[in-house]
């Protein structure tokens, strides 16, 4: 499914968050979007995702406009958003029971999915019986499990420590290879957009530019990301960081966070 955004503007009373935005990102695509605090990344994934509106302009799936949330378009949080009252295998099942699936087929999937993303024998846990970690891979088998074909990212692997963060943007990949939607990647971390996105696009302070587009789909990925030295300190320094020396960037006081 193909997302564009056409001429869009968003104000919240008289601030400018995002000025004429337009953009299409295509099937199987995977997209990040990186520039300092406030400056509309996220409010993009919620219009999006149909949980704003746009103030001017559109936003359109497949040239359908996107007015309200549909299942075809998933969002996910930094934060996991499991029911702390409900299994892993039952939080996971309930994205299908949204969509009237029987019980019983949903949880049969929920197991598959679970298995998928590494949490085999942990369906009948509670969220706050295992790992941040497992919890966001749970939250991950979530939003695959509806089959969406326009996911969303609000930095989902932002509160991990550094190992699982990696490990999770590998399940990420796998899954994404294996479904094809069309992802958009809310991230404030460099190495993370340049290690998942076939295209980063980088962002000015509000309201909500676009300074520049890298195009890595040429690229093989890998996590060591010494063949992209040159767009990683281009990146920094559009974001306002100076590199004195290889990839070591000189503090400035500059949020990258969403």
């Amino acid at each position: 499914m193909n997302l564009s955004f056409n001429n869009v503007y968003k104000q919240f009373g008289s601030l400018s968050v995002v000025e004429n935005f337009s953009a299409d990102f295509r099937s199987g695509e995977i997209v990040a979007l990186v520039g300092p605090s406030g400056s509309g990344k996220s409010t993009l994934l919620h219009m999006a995702a149909g949980l704003e509106s746009t103030s001017a302009g559109q936003i359109a799936t497949d040239l359908q406009p996107v007015t309200r949330p549909d299942p075809s378009r998933t969002l996910v949080f930094q934060e996991h958003a499991l029911y702390p009252w409900l299994t892993l295998k039952q939080n996971v099942a309930m994205a299908l029971e949204f969509q009237q699936v029987a019980r019983k087929q949903a949880y049969e999937r929920a197991v598959t999915w679970l298995q998928r993303v590494g949490l085999d024998g942990f369906e009948n846990y509670y969220p706050h019986q295992v790992s941040g970690g497992m919890r966001q891979r749970a939250a991950l088998a979530r939003a695959f499990i509806a089959q969406p074909e326009v996911l969303l990212l609000d930095e989902p692997f932002g509160a991990l420590d550094a190992l699982t963060r990696l490990s999770l943007q590998d399940v990420l990949l796998d899954l994404v290879e294996q479904a094809k939607p069309t992802v958009l990647l809310v991230t404030h971390d460099v190495d993370e957009a340049l290690f998942l996105a076939d295209q980063v696009l980088v962002f000015s302070a509000r309201p909500a530019t676009v300074l520049k587009e890298f195009n890595l789909s040429h690229r093989e990925r890998s996590h060591d990301l010494s063949d992209l030295a040159a767009e990683k300190r281009e990146i920094l320094s559009l974001l306002g960081i100076a590199v004195t020396h290889e990839s070591k960037p000189t503090a400035k006081p500059v949020e990258l966070a969403a």
